[in-house]
Order: structure tokens, then C-alpha cells, then sequence
């Protein structure tokens, strides 16, 4: 069993906490909205998702989880600190990461020997993790030997419980091995692929896999307009694409465009 702090209690935070508190580690959630975390005590979520009310609920009666808004509460102990907060997108389009700094300049008084593995889940810009490392070691040049590992998620709303416990792959990148190899272990109950790359090398990882998603969904459409004067009809025109391995049939339902927090 590990010590895992969560901060940031969202989507992703909260879909990460119940997750490995199930897997059967001591998770807790840190967040800076003290009426969230007063419902998250009650096992109340804040947002609708199939069975993640019902883990958290569980998780809290168990002892295995449990929310603060303190950072020196939630590391206290911890051998992992997952990172899951937003990077949203500025008014010029590029990704706002102040509150990923914001978290690890808190974070960064309270580290001490043995360093715990810092782990970003945010969807951020290529390079992100390097400077949060940067960042750490302009506070501190002692920190420069905390380890920081990118860990994107690929969850979709509406199967993120079931996505993150029976996942496609698992993507670790660091530049410290060994920090990777742990990050892994914490997987291991799952049974899936970990691939483990450079940091950089698992950023864009999450990009292009969100990039060819999106390039999927946009080419539909653009076969349906088509469609539209030829006569064809799309549904069919996909199927017969879906059925080829190579393509596969996701991601190919033409519709009005597409959503969701990371696309942006």
C-alpha cells in the first residue's frame, strides 16, 4: 500500500483518488475549495460520473481516502504526489499553467528527504514538467532532486472509473528511471502496458493522441458534407471504413463536432 497525496479534487483528481484508493492505497485529496471538500467528506461528488460516488463513499468508510485543504496535511507521509489541475486555455489560446505553478511553489516548502515522486496529470504544453523541475530548484537547489514524472490520463466523461481501471496503456515519462519504475508499480494491480519514456516524450504523447482524435471526428464530418452532394450515406461510408483494423471504428460518428476539456 502507498501514500498518495491527490491535489486538485476535479475531474481528474477526484477520478485518480477513488481509483487508487480502491487499488487498495492511502489516498488523500487536497483541494482549495473548502465547500468541495466538505461535500467530498460526506462522499457527496461534486459532478455527476457512473460509479465514482459510490467508490468515494466506499474509500471514505474503509479509511483508505480522505480530503483536507491543507498541502502539509495531504504530503505528510506521501511517497506520490499527483498533480491534477487545470491548464486552461488564454485568451491567445496558449495554456494558462499558473496554477500548476501556484501549487508546486506551496508544495515546495513542505518537500523534505525521502522526496516524494511529484507526478503531473494535467493536460499542459510539451515541456511543462521540465519547468516545474526548473522551478523547484530556483526555490530550492536541494529540490532539484525531486523526481517529476508526466502520467497523462486519457479518461472520457461519462466511463472515467471504468476508463481508469481498465486503461488501454499507461504512459510514464522521466528522466529518472527509477521514478518511473515506481510510478509503474502503482499501476501493476491493472494488468496493462506501461510504456515509460522521456518527459517530453509522454507530454506529447497526450497531445497527439487528443490531435488525431480531433483529426478523426473533423474528417468524418468533412466525408459527410461530401456525402451530402454525392449521394452516399455516411453511417454506412463509416462502418465500411471502421471495419478495416487499420482505421477502427472510433471516432468516426459524424455529428454536429466535438467537446470536452482537453480538446481546446
Amino acid at each position: 500500500m502507498s501514500k498518495i497525496c491527490v491535489v486538485g479534487t476535479g475531474y481528474v483528481g477526484l477520478v485518480t483518488a477513488a481509483c487508487f484508493a480502491e487499488l487498495g492505497n492511502r489516498i488523500v485529496g487536497v483541494d482549495s475549495d473548502a465547500e468541495q471538500v466538505e461535500s467530498l467528506r460526506r462522499g457527496e461528488a461534486p459532478f455527476f460520473e457512473p460509479g465514482l460516488e459510490g467508490l468515494v463513499r466506499r474509500n471514505l468508510e474503509a479509511g483508505r481516502l480522505s480530503f483536507t485543504q491543507s498541502y502539509a496535511e495531504g504530503i505528510e507521509g506521501a511517497e506520490f504526489i499527483f498533480l491534477c489541475l487545470p491548464a486552461p486555455p488564454m485568451a491567445n489560446g496558449a495554456a494558462d499553467t499558473r496554477i500548476l505553478r501556484s501549487a508546486v511553489r506551496q508544495l515546495a516548502p513542505l518537500l523534505a528527504q525521502p522526496y516524494p515522486v511529484l507526478i503531473s496529470k494535467s493536460t499542459a504544453p510539451v515541456g511543462t514538467c521540465a519547468n516545474l523541475h526548473r522551478l523547484l530548484e530556483s526555490i530550492d537547489p536541494r529540490l532539484g532532486q525531486v523526481p517529476v514524472v508526466s502520467n497523462p490520463e486519457f479518461l472520457r466523461e461519462g466511463s472515467a472509473v471504468a476508463d481508469f481501471m481498465g486503461p488501454d496503456r499507461v504512459v510514464v515519462g522521466s528522466h529518472c528511471a527509477s521514478a518511473a519504475a515506481r510510478v509503474c508499480t502503482l499501476y501493476a494491480p491493472l494488468r496493462v502496458p506501461c510504456l515509460t519514456a522521456k518527459l517530453e516524450t509522454a507530454e506529447m504523447v497526450k497531445y497527439a493522441s487528443n490531435a488525431f482524435l480531433a483529426a478523426k471526428i473533423s474528417f468524418i464530418n468533412e466525408i459527410a458534407n461530401v456525402c451530402e452532394q454525392v449521394g452516399a450515406d455516411v453511417t454506412e461510408v463509416a462502418r465500411g471504413m471502421g471495419l478495416d483494423r487499420r482505421i477502427g471504428k472510433s471516432f468516426l460518428r459524424p455529428g454536429i463536432g466535438y467537446g470536452g476539456s482537453c480538446f481546446p
